[in-house]
């Protein structure tokens, strides 16, 4: 409780009453990534749990290395880039039968999608957490809020669409995707 304690404290000594308020609401209504992310095509840096029913030894947690490629046990390399969790889950069960197992039953649960990152003139920038129903008010709130030179009305969102990066210009209400560099601009005057 004397982190609590503390970061109230904090929040009531900068003024940013109104960002701290959203920091916590964020932190009280976090969740796990959800079945809302099963359509959400996998990238490097996700983290999955593969589970293979009734073999210990080919299950556990997973990372998708730079090069978009899953290791796993028996299969080796497994291309992940781009795929669903059900895409995922197939194409395990075909790499895994029927040289290796006959029929198995693979499961596979998101675990953490790659973090967005926030640039600019906010508290404090960096990269962040994904969760879901992300809105840049929301990634703005984690990141300590806006500072006094923030201009809020040109924030732009560089995304990766299709191998090739775009710049979207956004508001406070857009959502933000995992892997999204946010940009908090400044004021001029």
């Amino acid at each position: 409780m004397n982190a609590w304690n503390k970061l109230i404290g904090r929040v009531a000594d900068t003024g940013q009453f109104i960002g701290g308020t959203l920091l916590m609401l964020l932190i009280f209504n976090a969740q796990p990534v959800a079945a809302e992310e099963a359509n959400v095509q996998l990238s490097p840096a996700d983290r999955v749990q593969v589970s293979v029913f009734g073999h210990a030894d080919l299950s556990g947690e997973f990372e998708i290395d730079a090069m978009g490629r899953l290791s796993l046990p028996l299969i080796g390399g497994l291309s992940a880039d781009g795929l669903t969790i059900e895409e995922l889950e197939t194409a395990i069960v075909d790499a895994l039968q029927p040289e290796y197992l006959l029929n198995p039953r693979v499961t596979v649960q998101l675990i953490s999608l790659r973090p967005f990152y926030i640039l600019g003139e906010v508290n404090a920038p960096g990269s962040y957490t994904y969760t879901g129903d992300m809105t840049v008010v929301r990634a703005v709130a984690v990141a300590g809020g806006f500072t006094r030179r923030a201009r809020t009305k040109r924030i732009v969102i560089r995304r990766v669409v299709d191998g090739v990066e775009t710049e979207i210009p956004a508001d406070n209400d857009t959502v933000v995707q995992p892997g999204d560099v946010i940009n908090i601009p400044e004021r001029f005057f």
